[in-house]
């Protein structure tokens, strides 16, 4: 049985190895969630310890590929948190309609769900035409499978329902044609979005957003590497831009709390000042 002092060094070399190795930076990730990610890929390739999955790691890239999966934020839903959509129609949607071009980042997709809602609300609202959507992780197997906009069919009844409360105006089966065990998206949903790897842990700066969506990807983040997501939000915002955040998400303790203004807590939606 390993202790966890030797457990915790044994995380701590496998993170600074995959950095320097392939440049994925792990190591602000939060360790709990980190930690279980790592057992389970320990657990399920049957090895006695984190230092023979680094050696895997290191010499064998289809491997890593699998742990780099393991590590990825993969959990989303269609409409996910529907009081947050409703919100956002209520008071963002008529602010974005004054402007003549809408610019907006999805930070940290996943398969894509949260954004294909995104362009179904854009659409309803009038504003799709004249809204560049960027949806952006920095795993490109799961940037491929959103690309696709393919959900599962046993979710359509979850989906549809998060539709309804969200405040949607039409049949949610309107967007969608079932095949098989699949669900396959209206394409026209994909027109102007752009599927782009950035990984917020090192990459920079993303253009100057009206609005920004990163819904519960800080919560799997350590605090100085929230801050620093955070202040690269703001630069990434224009003036008066919107940022949202996870619902068990907050800016309460980031340096650049100071340059945000409340526009709606509950729901974590947040608006730059300065």
């Amino acid at each position: 049985m390993v202790d966890t002092e030797t457990e915790n060094i044994e995380i701590d070399l496998l993170l600074e190895a995959i950095y320097r190795k392939y440049g994925y930076d792990f190591r602000l990730y939060s360790r709990v969630s980190l930690k279980r990610r790592v057992i389970h890929r320990l657990s399920i390739s049957r090895l006695d310890s984190i230092s023979q999955l680094q050696r895997l790691v290191l010499y064998d890239v289809k491997f890593f590929e699998s742990l780099l999966m393991d590590l990825s934020i993969n959990v989303t839903e269609m409409f996910r948190d529907p009081f947050f959509y409703r919100e956002l129609r209520k008071e963002v949607i008529p602010i974005l309609k004054t402007y003549p071009f809408v610019k907006i980042w999805h930070a940290g997709v996943a398969s894509g769900e949260e954004v294909y809602s995104m362009a179904i609300i854009l659409k309803e609202e009038g504003l799709y035409d004249k809204a560049q959507i960027y949806a952006t992780d920095f795993n490109e197997v799961i940037l491929q499978r959103a690309k696709q906009g393919i959900i599962p069919l046993d979710q359509i009844k979850n989906y549809t329902y998060n539709y309804q409360k969200s405040g949607g105006k039409e049949s949610f089966a309107n967007y969608y044609t079932a095949k098989y065990d699949s669900a396959l998206l209206d394409p026209s949903l994909k027109k102007n979005i752009v599927f782009s790897d950035h990984n917020l842990a090192t990459d920079g700066v993303f253009g100057e957003m009206n609005l920004i969506v990163c819904r519960n990807v800080l919560i799997y983040f350590q605090r100085e590497l929230q801050n620093r997501v955070i202040r690269l939000f703001r630069e990434s915002l224009c003036h008066l831009g919107f940022l949202c955040l996870g619902s068990k998400e907050s800016m309460i303790f980031s340096s650049d709390a100071k340059h945000f203004e409340k526009v709606a807590e509950p729901e974590k939606i947040y608006r730059k000042t300065s």
